[in-house]
Order: C-alpha cells, then structure tokens, then sequence
C-alpha cells in the first residue's frame, strides 16, 4: 500500500524509463545484443561453448524485448504472479550470463595460442559483454 492508502501504481508507457530497475533493461538489452553480436561474428573454436553463449545471449535479448514490451503496454499489474515471472525471469537470465560469460573465457583462454589476435580479441569482448549484463539481471524490479 502506498502511504495515501491507495494502491501502489506501475510505471506504464514512457514512465517505465523513470524508474531505476526499469531503465536498466536498456543496458540489459545493449550489453546483451553486445553478446550476441560478438559471439556471431567471432571464429568458432568450440561449437558447443560458443553454440551455449549464443542461444544465452538470443533467449535471453528475446526474453528482455518481450518484458519490455509488455512492461511498455502496461499488461503487469500489481500481482503477485508478474513479481514471480519477473524475479524468475532475471534469476535465470543471472545464471545464463553468468555461465555464458566463464564458457567464453574458457574459450578466449583456448585461443590465446594459434588464432589471430582479433578473433582472441572478440571473444573477450564478448566475455566482458555478458558479464557486465549479469548484474542489470538482478537488479529488483519495481512492482
């Protein structure tokens, strides 16, 4: 409840942008979109930890663009249900980054020898990417 005993109101349209853990999916989408841009365009010397980072990086960009939108449009509503889905959402999207960002460092590591500088270059980029996402995962959201 609000301090005027009235309910508790969510950001809706524009007015998402004004509350701090809603602005923070911009940099979610910015660091994440980094991710995936990255890992597409750097050479692939592990499919599999390079195909992991790559669905972690699209899924959770998708996942992002959808609550946006639907936090855009004002379809959340004060119930308990769209706290879960949102607490759940950025928990797994947390862990995600959070594996992503360790299996390209171990793959960046893998390339330190025998690659061009720039695909070694890349790949760390894309590290650095998914970790600086992780923590704009966590942050609390309002509502």
């Amino acid at each position: 409840m609000a301090p005027g005993g009235g309910t508790q109101r969510l950001p809706r349209g524009r007015d998402v942008f004004t509350t701090f853990p809603d602005v923070l999916f911009i940099f979610e989408l910015v660091f994440g979109g980094l991710v995936w841009i990255l890992v597409a365009s750097s050479l692939v010397p592990l499919p599999q930890t390079q195909g992991w980072v790559m669905f972690v990086s699209v899924f959770c960009f998708v996942g992002t663009t959808a609550l946006l939108f639907l936090y855009l449009i004002g379809v959340r509503d004060t119930k308990a249900s769209w706290k879960l889905l949102d607490i759940f959402y950025h928990f797994i999207a947390a862990l995600f980054y959070l594996s992503a960002s360790f299996l390209e460092g171990s793959a960046a590591r893998t390339m330190a020898d025998g690659f061009l500088y720039e695909h070694y270059l890349e790949n760390i980029a894309a590290m650095v990417s998914a970790q600086s996402t992780r923590p704009c995962s966590q942050a609390p959201r309002a509502g």
